[in-house]
């Protein structure tokens, strides 16, 4: 995208002791957190944890109490016009106008991004094709499948050129294999240059879309990292060996003994071990000799992770 607006800096989100109240209730209390241009960062939350916050204050639609945040190198409040004119923002529903077409609800936003008559008329033109919208571009939007519209609002995002996109739940209610093209499409995006910071509910979708997670509860960011980090975080991790011969088996149970799962039928052992490099290694110069067949690592996934996680949050005293 030649006309993306980019950050100055290395980081296209920086947000700093972010707090926010709505009347007694304490929404953000003190949130950091750092997004590198170029990647994604999802905010994984249970409902009123904050997410959609700090979403409208990164797109100045609302002030912060207290804290600071930067978006493209620029201060949410002090430079507020350009922050806008920096970012994309697409919610969990749509704002497409179902009573005009798809090129006139692009042709809009072109309008209100002041791009002029030409510009606006080339910019939907070069959108439709990239969505695949195509066969659709003068078909009323009301007649939009629920993962069209999905694309077509983010096409709409994407009229003015933002280098940084907030994408709030987007996938929320569409079926599987629209949701996988939405997918197909922030990557595309992110392959562009652009960041984003997506909010979801969906913990597959974060696993598979996210550079880095952070998982907020009780107004703070109580965890945050890789998928795979989070997933090192709660116990339940092992690795599955199977080996050639029940003689293999015995001599690898006596080597490993410990906490350790053995099936003869299936000639197994189940080991615990966070799947980490060097723990893998260690398990492997143990069993140095053995004839292991195979191996096979599991993790605890994402739901996991985040109920592992929230379920402690909520049994810490309230501030």
């Amino acid at each position: 995208m030649s006309d993306v607006h980019r950050p100055t800096g290395a980081a296209a989100i920086e947000v700093v002791a972010l707090q926010k109240r709505y009347g007694d209730k304490e929404v953000l209390a003190g949130v950091d957190f750092v997004v590198p241009r170029g990647t994604i960062f999802a905010l994984l939350g249970p409902n009123g944890a904050g997410k959609t916050t700090i979403v409208n204050i990164l797109s100045t639609l609302v002030p912060a109490d207290g804290g600071s945040a930067r978006v493209a190198g620029l201060d949410v409040v002090r430079d507020a016009q350009a922050v806008r004119a920096a970012i994309g923002v697409t919610g969990q529903f749509s704002a497409v106008d179902g009573l005009l077409t798809g090129e006139e609800n692009l042709r809009l936003m072109g309008d209100l991004a002041h791009l002029g008559a030409a510009a606006s008329r080339r910019r939907a033109g070069e959108l439709i094709e990239r969505f695949g919208l195509t066969d659709a571009a003068h078909k009323s939007a009301s007649t939009y499948s629920g993962g069209m519209k999905r694309r077509l609002d983010l096409a709409m995002t994407l009229v003015g050129g933002p280098s940084v996109i907030f994408l709030d739940e987007p996938t929320t209610g569409l079926d599987p294999r629209a949701r996988r093209e939405m997918w197909d499409v922030v990557r595309e995006l992110v392959a562009d240059g652009v960041t984003i910071l997506l909010t979801t509910q969906y913990l597959d979708e974060a696993d598979q879309l996210a550079h880095r997670i952070g998982v907020l509860d009780h107004g703070g960011l109580i965890a945050e990292g890789t998928a795979d980090e989070l997933k090192r975080l709660v116990p339940g991790g092992h690795v599955l060996l199977r080996f050639a011969d029940e003689r293999a088996l015995a001599a690898a149970a006596v080597v490993l003994a410990g906490d350790v799962v053995r099936d003869d039928t299936a000639l197994t052992l189940s080991v615990p071990n966070d799947g980490g490099f060097d723990s893998l290694r260690r398990l492997l110069d143990q069993l140095d000799g053995s004839a292991v067949e195979s191996l096979a690592l599991h993790q605890p996934d994402l739901d996991d992770v985040f109920l592992a996680l929230t379920d402690h949050a909520q049994k810490e005293p309230a501030r």
